[in-house]
């Protein structure tokens, strides 16, 4: 195989990197199994508090989010960890901060977190970024 280009692929479709189809192992659906830090039911979403550090565990399952609201304390490092409820292959979720720049999406059955510093006082939004339902709101 020939080599063709040799960088990073920015999202912008007119640059990409040429692959054979074969090469590429995809998955639409993932097992929540694979994530010990999963949250498995909407009931079991929590906020946890060790010393200065937050730890929010969150669901999402269209067209909701497990906790309608959290509240930290300014200087408190905050580690959010969301799970994907949903089995509906492409029913991926958004999640963002934008005060702190965090916007992530976490695919059907899938956990991903984030973790930042809470140094601004006041109240932020969080919500989805992909619309995944009807409800979307």
């Amino acid at each position: 195989m020939k080599l063709v280009g040799e960088h990073t692929t920015w999202p912008e479709p007119h640059d990409a990197i040429i692959v054979r189809r074969d090469r590429v192992k995809t998955r639409q659906v993932y097992n929540l199994d694979e994530f010990p830090l999963a949250t498995k039911d909407a009931k079991d979403c929590r906020v946890e508090r060790k010393g200065n550090k937050v730890t929010v565990h969150l669901t999402s399952q269209a067209p909701t989010i497990g906790l309608r609201e959290f509240k930290v304390k300014r200087g408190e490092e905050v580690t959010i960890i969301l799970t994907n409820l949903d089995k509906v292959e492409d029913l991926t979720h958004g999640f963002a901060i934008p005060k702190y720049n965090i916007n992530f999406i976490v695919n059907p059955q899938e956990t991903k977190s984030v973790t930042f510093k809470a140094d601004k006082p006041g109240v932020y939004w969080c919500y989805c970024t992909h619309f995944c339902h009807a409800l979307h709101m």
